[in-house]
């Protein structure tokens, strides 16, 4: 391809990809309008959960090297046994590109598909929260892919996640480490305030066993106070077990019927 085609071809793809996101900037902006910051069921407000049967959890799982082709499960499981009540597998094609920020649009539709599979088939199984693994409200623009599922689905979402993202001043530094050393017990936690002062999540030591925290927000329809609570409630190990077991069925699934040895 000639120099000046090759760069007409690059100015092009770059005002496609402008207008996109500001399409996609639009839209996230009128869905981020609808979360819900507040314990909207009965259960949420009882100090044991009472009311509440079973909890869901979703993942999506690569093959190392592609980030195109995943296998997205949804778990649901019983509450407080955490006993598996439902699995649903299958291998997807994420069609939309990756943009920083938006991560909901591409990995949030075949997860709603999952939903809205056992909502045809077995309504009865319908979780009642769900467990997303990565973040909500704690996120560039204070609305993750926890936040993505939830509003869509209009299901209570907590987002919980392993690793901490860096928004708007809160980063891995020397006082946070200190604030992680000083959770002595599991269920201790600290806030995650951003330089405007807004608490956007909390750290959670889910686990005794564990002294790395997860990091915990708001999806939809549920205070921050509450997603702790419960993802606590919810932890046999550091991850709360929806979403471990829908990682670990998701891996295996990948290991058994795409052979493949690199799993991301």
């Amino acid at each position: 391809m000639a120099a000046p085609e090759a760069e007409l071809v690059l100015k092009w793809e770059s005002f496609h990809m402008s207008a996109e996101m500001s399409r996609t900037d639009r839209e996230q902006a009128l869905l981020r309008e609808s979360v819900k910051e507040e314990d909207t069921e009965d259960w949420q407000r009882s100090p044991d959960f009472n009311g509440l049967e079973r909890v869901g959890g979703v993942d999506l799982s690569f093959i190392k090297g592609d980030d195109i082709n995943a296998c997205a499960h949804l778990v649901v499981l019983t509450y407080p046994q955490m006993k598996v009540l439902y699995e649903d597998c299958k291998m997807v094609t994420l069609n939309a590109p990756y943009m920083a920020g938006f991560l909901g649009f591409r990995e949030a539709p075949p997860l709603l598909q999952a939903l809205e599979n056992l909502k045809n088939v077995q309504p009865h199984l319908m979780p009642q929260v769900l467990f997303v693994d990565g973040n909500g409200l704690f996120h560039y623009r204070e609305f993750g892919l926890a936040c993505h599922l939830g509003v869509l689905s209009d299901l209570p979402c907590v987002g919980v996640a392993k690793n901490l993202l860096h928004v708007e001043g809160v980063v891995r530094s020397e006082e946070h480490q200190s604030q992680i050393n000083a959770l002595k017990k599991s269920g201790d936690s600290f806030p995650l305030t951003t330089a405007s002062g807004r608490v956007l999540g909390k750290a959670l030591r889910s686990s005794q066993s564990s002294i790395k925290p997860v990091y915990v927000s708001v999806g939809h329809r549920i205070t921050l106070d509450t997603a702790v609570r419960l993802t606590h409630t919810c932890c046999l190990y550091r991850v709360p077990e929806p979403i471990r077991q829908a990682d670990i069925r998701s891996r295996e699934y990948l290991r058994c019927h795409v052979l493949a040895p690199d799993i991301t």
